[in-house]
């Protein structure tokens, strides 16, 4: 790990105005995700704005009826809270789903939007990674592809994103609320936040270099059957093969949500209200899956399927 100065901030705008300030400078709050990547020198910030005492760590009711969670707030405590589990299912079923309880209990609601991609190769240093070191090639492309994406991918990266928590703000229609450096507030809804790869996949998010997230809002509640279902190689501790995100109401998906396909959350609203049996082909059009990948096109038909039952 390479050396780097550190600060605590007192205020949001104190953080961002730290951050903006330095070139190479990073936000920490849990660490889950940045201090393994420094350990292994793929991230390498010179300084550090630790903004755990900024008071973003409350969840509250907004005037619209839904809820505004706070950037610091806990999963743990997120998937705990009463309102979340009572009107926003699949929201805490997605946070159950992730990680160890260890880990819930330090990621944040910021970083888990925020966390980098899981793809062997953009954690081997010793390999090409377009995401890692722009222009350096995409080892992952005609090497071992097994958990990568078959939708939204490019000729520079197939690497999916790894949260579960994101897949359901999808379904949800989440907005995320960002503070710039200037004091200016944006709403950015989730569906705009992460970023197809393109030929730029190191640009993961449409942050601007001098935002930091304050919240995420969830609209008043959909109602109906929330599900959320995720397979993966191990029953705990494991990042999805694919994971579904579905809200069913009157024996229609009325919202879904997909993670494990893509470099973002996949939401597809012309397949929402859609035949069950066709649904997915509306979901896949357009894959382009990999030898070691085409099972997740067959593994997203059967998932639908097995969450319409879930349901029934």
């Amino acid at each position: 790990m390479r050396a780097f100065t550190y600060e605590r901030a007192k205020t949001p705008a104190e953080a961002v105005a730290a951050v903006a300030a330095t070139p190479g400078a990073k936000f920490i709050a849990g660490g889950t995700n940045l201090l393994d990547l420094m350990k292994l020198g793929i991230e390498a910030p010179v300084h550090l704005v630790d903004i755990n005492r900024l008071g973003l760590d409350t969840i509250e009711p907004t005037d619209e009826g839904g809820l505004r969670i706070g950037a610091l707030v806990r999963n743990t405590d997120l998937a705990a809270d009463t309102r979340v589990r009572r009107d926003y299912g699949v929201l805490a079923r997605a946070l159950l789903a992730g990680a160890s309880g260890q880990l819930r209990n330090k990621a944040t609601t910021a970083g888990n939007l925020l966390q980098r991609t899981r793809c062997p190769y953009f954690y081997n240093t010793d390999m090409p990674c377009n995401k890692r070191a722009p222009g350096s090639g995409c080892a992952a492309i005609g090497g071992m592809s097994h958990n990568l994406a078959v939708m939204g991918v490019s000729d520079a990266c197939i690497a999916t994103h790894p949260s579960d928590m994101a897949v359901a703000l999808r379904a949800l229609d989440a907005v995320v609320e960002v503070i710039s450096a200037k004091g200016s507030t944006r709403m950015i809804p989730i569906a705009d936040f992460h970023r197809l790869p393109g030929d730029t996949p190191h640009l993961e998010t449409n942050l601007a270099a001098d935002e930091m997230i304050t919240a995420v809002i969830l609209p008043k509640p959909v109602g109906g059957t929330h599900i959320y279902r995720k397979v993966r190689e191990r029953a705990s501790y494991a990042f999805a093969n694919l994971s579904v995100a579905m809200i069913v109401k009157e024996g229609q998906a009325a919202r879904l949500a997909l993670g494990g396909l893509a470099h973002k959350p996949w939401r597809v609203e012309a397949a929402e209200g859609a035949p069950a049996e066709g649904m997915a082909d509306i979901v896949l059009a357009g894959a382009r899956p990999t030898a070691d990948n085409a099972y997740k096109l067959d593994l997203t038909r059967r998932t639908i399927a097995a969450c319409f039952g879930d349901a029934s």
